[in-house]
This record gives C-alpha cells, sequence and structure tokens, in this order.
C-alpha cells in the first residue's frame, strides 16, 4: 500500500465517518452495486466491488405500541431498565403491561460485503461490510404464556415464531459494520502467535499456488472476522475465508476411488466452474464441498507419473498433507 492510499487508514476515524455518512445517504434501492460504486467515488485511490451478500440473520430491536409508535429503539435495556422498576420481579412487570399491546420489532437483516485491491499479494485489500436493515414487528410482548426470563420475552411465544415479520416498522436503511485492511488484520494475528495460525497457511497456499498467479484472492474471497477481549482482557483476534459466491458451490462429482484421468477431469471441470485453478483444493478447506481424500488421491497420481498440476501447485498439496487443516 502506497503512502497516498494508506493515508485514509492512518485516520481511520475519518474514514469511518465518511462510509458511514455515505450509508446514510444512499438509500438502499441503489443496490449493492451502486454503493460500491458511491464508494469508489469518494475513495477515488480504490476499485471496489461489491462480492457477496449474507443474508438471513436478525437482531433485537425495540418496542412499539399498538399503533406503532416507538416506545424504546432498544429492546433489552428497556426491558432492564423496566425490571429494576417493577422490583425485578417479572411476574409484576408482565401484570403492568398485560393489556398495553406493546410489540417488540427486530431488524432483519443483509450484510453486503464491498472489497478493493491495495497491491499483488493475496492480502492485500479493503474490505468494508455494509449491513442492509429492515425494522419489522416481530411479536406481542405480554400475550401467550408468562415468560420466565426476560431472553424468553425477547422471542416470540413458542409455536409463533416467524409469524408476524411481515409487518415493516420503517423503511429499509443501509449501516456501516466494519472496514477491515485485511493485510493489516493479519499481521495483527500473526503477532499474537509464534507459529502461523491457518488462515495464514491459507492465505500462503494461495500466493504460492496457480490460484494466487492467475487471480487476485479478493475476487472470490471474503474474510469472517472477529476481534474480542479473553477472560484475562487479551484482544483475541479470528479470520476465517468464506467464499465470495452468492448460493452453493458447484458439485464436486466425484466418483470413489477415482484417480488418474478421471479425476483429472472432475478437478478440471469443478476449477473452470468456479474460475480459477485450484479451486477444488480452498473449496476442500472450507466449503467442504471437496472430499479431503482427493488431495491423497492428486499426490497418489503424481507418485505413479500421472501430474496434472503444476509443480508449485503439487508442493502446496504435499505440505497440506504433511499439516493437514480445513476451517
Amino acid at each position: 500500500m502506497n503512502a497516498e492510499i494508506a493515508l485514509p487508514f492512518a485516520k481511520g476515524y475519518e474514514l469511518d465517518k465518511a462510509v458511514a455518512l455515505l450509508c446514510a445517504k444512499v438509500p438502499v434501492s441503489t443496490g449493492a452495486s451502486g454503493l460500491a460504486r458511491e464508494l469508489s467515488s469518494i475513495l477515488s485511490d480504490f476499485n471496489f466491488r461489491d462480492v457477496l451478500t449474507r443474508g438471513g440473520w436478525y437482531r433485537l430491536g425495540g418496542v412499539v405500541d399498538a399503533a406503532g409508535a416507538h416506545i424504546a429503539d432498544d429492546l433489552a435495556l428497556w426491558a432492564e431498565a423496566e425490571l429494576a422498576a417493577h422490583g425485578d420481579d417479572i411476574h409484576a412487570l408482565v401484570d403492568a403491561y398485560l393489556e398495553s399491546g406493546f410489540k417488540a420489532t427486530r431488524y432483519l437483516g443483509k450484510t453486503h460485503y464491498l472489497v478493493a485491491a491495495t497491491g499483488s499479494q493475496a492480502a492485500d485489500f479493503i474490505q468494508i461490510e455494509i449491513e442492509e436493515l429492515q425494522e419489522v414487528v416481530s411479536h406481542e410482548l405480554f400475550s401467550g404464556d408468562e415468560p420466565g426470563s426476560l431472553e424468553e420475552l425477547y422471542e416470540p411465544p413458542s409455536g409463533d415464531s416467524g409469524k408476524s415479520l411481515t409487518i415493516p416498522v420503517g423503511t429499509p436503511f443501509y449501516s456501516l459494520r466494519r472496514i477491515v485492511d485485511v493485510s493489516d488484520f493479519l499481521r495483527r494475528m500473526a503477532a499474537q502467535k509464534p507459529e502461523p495460525q491457518i488462515v495464514h497457511r491459507f492465505f500462503d497456499a494461495w500466493q504460492a499456488s496457480s490460484a494466487g498467479n492467475t487471480t487476485q484472492f479478493s475476487n472470490h474471497w471474503v474474510v469472517a472476522v472477529r476481534e474480542y477481549l479473553d477472560r484475562f482482557q487479551q484482544t483475541i483476534l479470528q479470520a476465517t475465508p468464506v467464499c465470495a459466491m452468492n448460493g452453493f458451490p458447484p458439485k464436486f462429482e466425484i466418483v470413489y476411488g477415482a484417480k488418474g484421468l478421471a479425476l483429472y477431469q472432475v478437478i478440471q471441470k469443478f476449477d473452470r466452474q468456479i474460475g480459477y485453478p485450484m479451486a477444488w483444493f480452498f473449496h476442500m478447506l472450507t466449503t467442504k464441498t471437496v472430499p479431503h481424500a482427493v488431495a491423497s488421491a492428486v499426490i497418489d497420481d503424481v507418485q505413479s507419473g500421472f501430474s496434472y498440476l503444476p509443480e508449485r501447485d503439487v508442493k502446496v498439496v504435499k505440505d497440506w498433507l504433511h499439516r493437514p487443516y480445513s476451517f
């Protein structure tokens, strides 16, 4: 990363603020590709692309009354405060609001992953995660069986899950979740332990293989990252590669015991469908689409004189067989 490109990351607050303001300004109707164009326009050193959308998740919302007016923006904080106000007696809390018509809301979410390359190495890219959120009514708070805890209050009554998630409270909107300089994140991870972690080995394998000599890592993968404090208040970083493919990868049409030409044809077809060489190997480690036994079969072919992989790829597979890992 050159000095001009690195500058915004040295001032992370300004970058976060700029992207957050963009999310507030851009309507959801723009779509993820439109978001990528807008990001590229405000961060002119980068060419952002939307590569993956992951949906199907939700988080707790707030509280609305029977007319749909907001009572509270945070259901958990509201419930905790109300429980304390009623002497920590959940039965008293339920009695107080039994006829209120109050409803819980939740945010239905999708996460859009937008990436931009910053160099030639596999980890040289910026990853911006932007959430697309829609607040909807979840369930009535004080109807049905009396909850035994606040956690039970937060969830729809047994048997009602999912039935009320169609009533919108507000319009969909974008919200910045996270900005990751992947190269820097992996360097910070490496500083935590003397031995390379498996995500570092994954990136090294990509860089050494034909895949790394053919295409940019961020064209095909994003990184799910996590940062938290352990019980000793030490920062722990974790990272897992995630295939940037909306939907399922193609089927690896292997026949048990296949080797030689038959195995080569299956590997070649899978790589062609995914779009780069050695795709079978990296999907073997992550999506579990490819059985681990394929790696051994490939090396058996090499040792039998039927080698259909470049030497660099043979070395990558042998290194993995010597010290296997997967995510």
